[in-house]
């Protein structure tokens, strides 16, 4: 840490010890409104000095090296302009997993950890766990819906496709990583354009925002994350339409798609399902999330 983000704050911190710095940034970052200043600042602590949680805890007196200090200064820096910490060290936990971001795609949220849970209870409700079933992720971004439930479904395979070849390689990167790439392909494309064949379940993770919101974000969000990933048209419905015209057509007897949603859309997202000769499936349906707002939509042929 060196004297660019701190320093000019009122922190010394020639001297210091891991534990030391990691209170100095957590009050930079508190002072600069961050809403998770401790998180944040473990997370950058234990990037730049390249330990753990566990091998920070136990080195917390070690004094900060000249090279951490410098790592963890232009961290600190990155942060104050907002930048999510996720985005900085290049990763993200989703479902117990690491997965790889860069600005290419989503940042993953916790909230569409509802769509792994609802398509894993399906599986488990109709016995599925043992099928080789085939799944398809639309707009798959850094992969980590499909990457988890293949991992979570060591019988099944995926396709993810996004419109960014660009994302594509970070999700096959992702898959290599995490183990599943023998069983994940990647293909550009726009939706279900040029997709054949037939799937037990689509997912998407579509931009379900209106494009007049993008300008009242966060920050974090509105100048980090792809506008494609988040613009879905006057009324954030373009693309939950553009899926669905043609989803019967993919999806295997019995199939299901699932797809996430904005806090306000279930109703909205739901009459485009039936719209398109699609009905909400009778037990799961729409999910909320942790929050107990509307996450996501399940409906089959």
């Amino acid at each position: 840490m060196a004297e660019t983000a701190l320093r000019h704050r009122g922190e010394r911190v020639a001297g210091l010890t891991l534990g030391q710095a990691f209170a100095a940034a957590a009050s930079v970052l508190r002072q600069a409104g961050c809403e998770t200043p401790e998180l944040d600042a473990r997370l950058l602590i234990c990037e730049a000095a390249g330990l753990t949680h566990e091998a920070y805890i136990a080195r917390a007196r070690d004094e900060v090296a000249p090279e951490i200090a410098a790592r963890l200064d232009a961290s600190i820096g990155r942060r104050l302009k907002r930048e999510p910490v996720s985005r900085i060290i290049g990763s993200r936990e989703f479902y117990g997993r690491s997965f790889l971001v860069d600005p290419n795609a989503l940042d993953p949220r916790p909230d569409t950890e509802t769509l792994i849970e609802a398509a894993l209870e399906l599986v488990e409700r109709n016995g599925w766990q043992k099928r080789p079933l085939k799944l398809l992720d639309l707009g798959t971004g850094t992969g980590c819906i499909l990457i988890t439930l293949l991992a979570e479904l060591p019988q099944a395979n995926g396709l993810g496709t996004d419109i960014s070849a660009a994302a594509l390689a970070l999700a096959a990167a992702n898959a290599r990583r995490l183990g599943v790439a023998t069983r994940a392909s990647f293909i550009a494309g726009d939706w279900l354009d040029a997709i054949g064949g037939e799937f037990d379940l689509i997912l998407a993770n579509p931009p379900y925002l209106a494009a007049s919101e993008i300008a009242l974000l966060s920050r974090e969000v509105a100048e980090f994350d792809p506008r494609l990933a988040l613009d879905g048209g006057p009324d954030g419905l373009d693309a939950y339409r553009r899926i669905t015209a043609r989803a019967g057509q993919v999806l295997a007897p019995g199939g299901r798609i699932l797809v996430e949603i904005g806090a306000t859309q279930a109703d909205d997202v739901a009459e485009i399902l039936r719209g398109a000769g699609l009905r909400l499936d009778e037990a799961i349906g729409i999910r909320p999330d942790l929050a107990g707002r509307p996450r996501s939509v399940m409906a089959g042929v």
